[in-house]
């Protein structure tokens, strides 16, 4: 006789469409994202919280998502890095990034992203020292992170230009 799968009907706003899909009780944001709703951009590295690869906006606070348990996103809004860019117009952090060479491999790239984009709405005009810190839960192992940091204060300053 075959056990029953125990799936949990869940419903959430994920980059802004209202999305419906189907979990297990255990099952984590991440795998649901990536391996239910097709949306590979959020990577699994460690699958522990240490690494920042995963991070997304929940309720737009940034959440590593190997973390939360999907079934934790029932009527909650969650933004991953394939919402990010507007249409085909990058987001200022992303443009920064490839402009600054701040990715290699790509791993950590997605979390570096959402991170970012997370201290700018937070705080417009950081110093590079809040850059560093905010940015201190996302390990790259290639670009060695000035590239980076240099990136997002760019992004940020073209951000309040773009405002003023």
């Amino acid at each position: 006789m075959n056990k029953p799968l125990n799936k949990m009907a869940v419903q959430a706003t994920i980059n802004g469409e209202s999305t419906a899909f189907l979990c297990s009780p255990g099952q984590v944001l991440a795998e649901v994202l990536r391996d239910e709703l097709d949306l590979i951009g959020t990577k699994i590295g460690c699958n522990t919280g240490d690494c920042g690869a995963c991070s997304v906006l929940l309720e737009g606070r940034l959440v590593c998502s190997c973390l939360v348990l999907a079934a934790e996103v029932e009527g909650k809004s969650v933004q991953t890095v394939e919402g990010v860019a507007d249409g085909g117009e990058l987001h200022p952090v992303q443009q920064k990034l490839l402009e600054h060479g701040g990715l290699q491999c790509g791993i950590c790239t997605p979390g570096v992203v959402i991170a970012a984009k997370a201290l700018l709405e937070h705080n417009p005009d950081p110093t590079e020292e809040q850059a560093r810190y905010w940015l201190a839960g996302n390990l790259c192992r290639c670009t060695g992170y000035d590239k980076i940091i240099r990136a997002v204060l760019d992004a940020a300053k073209t951000m309040r230009e773009e405002a003023a």
